[in-house]
């Protein structure tokens, strides 16, 4: 669907507004709107394309490692759906679907004192998570509503603060570090691949409930998804680098005391190791959206499978 001139002007102005908005690093006039024509028109293209063939709400996963831009490009698309194809979208992130402080604890208690920091799968509540997607994706839509993490009090927020859906969403986008994740063969599991897994998971007992979460619960969510798109960072060291810069933003903006200090980012991260890095190696070719991004936190190229 090509962009008359007057509709093009629309859609530049308020991607340019949310740029600014969003305190993203100066870059070039013409390099944002080669984003712009290269990455997000491309992308909303294709997702227009799909709900046109049958008009059913499309669910789109977008998965990347921490800091990679979930957020930011989540929000784009959701302006660009809106100003070029008149399309009502919805973003949900995984991280609000986190158990409680109470569950997790009973879990630490429980299973493995691991499962106390949230993150890995296992920690979310898969059950709401389904719920709400089913409920948004049905056909006999009602008001439904999503709830809400706080991180700074490591903690889900009162459902009054919850967001509330009142129509139909012609497009959910689903975000999230470990969307689409693959469940390993147990005998990877063995092999420890950093300094937490080796000290702290001798027993294996919290990697392979992991990867049990995977196999089961997570792969039922997961199925639903329509388009799969992959933000591939450099590096899993890029993941820390760019976990420290949300941990600051995080500082500057919340008054709660729960913000991590340098050492405290780089443990946090190795709960994430694994499955990252196995998804660095399956969804290269799972994804229906490959992005890759470049060192200094740029999209740099798109493949379309």
């Amino acid at each position: 669907m090509n962009v008359r001139g007057s509709e093009f002007s629309i859609i530049k102005k308020k991607y340019l507004k949310f740029i600014k908005s969003q305190e993203i690093p100066n870059e070039p006039f013409k390099d944002k709107l080669k984003q712009l024509n290269k990455f997000y028109i491309p992308i909303c293209d294709m997702i227009y394309k799909n709900k046109f063939k049958n008009k059913k709400t499309k669910l789109i996963g977008l998965a990347g490692g921490q800091g990679s831009g979930k957020s930011t490009i989540s929000n784009i698309l959701k302006i660009l759906l809106k100003e070029k194809f008149n399309l009502e979208t919805v973003i949900i992130s995984i991280d609000d679907f986190y158990k409680t402080l109470k569950e997790r604890k009973k879990m630490s208690k429980n299973l493995s004192k691991l499962f106390l920091t949230r993150g890995v799968p296992g920690t979310h509540d898969t059950t709401l998570l389904l719920n709400c997607l089913k409920k948004l994706k049905k056909k006999s839509f009602r008001k439904v509503l999503i709830p809400k993490f706080n991180k700074s009090t490591d903690n889900r927020s009162k459902k009054k603060e919850w967001m509330t859906v009142l129509r139909k969403p012609d497009v959910i986008i689903f975000e999230g570090w470990c969307i689409g994740a693959k469940a390993q063969k147990k005998t990877s599991l063995i092999k420890p691949v950093n300094e937490l897994e080796r000290k702290e998971d001798k027993n294996l007992v919290w990697r392979k409930r992991v990867n049990h979460e995977l196999e089961n619960k997570y792969k039922k969510i997961f199925s639903l998804i329509d388009i799969l798109i992959f933000l591939k960072v450099p590096s899993f060291d890029h993941v820390y680098k760019w976990r420290l810069l949300q941990e600051k933003k995080l500082k500057k903006n919340s008054k709660g005391n729960k913000i991590m200090n340098n050492n405290q980012v780089k443990k946090f991260i190795m709960f994430y190791e694994r499955i990252t890095l196995n998804m660095f190696k399956t969804l290269d070719s799972m994804s229906k959206v490959l992005i890759n991004i470049d060192t200094k936190h740029r999209l740099s190229s798109i493949k379309f499978n």
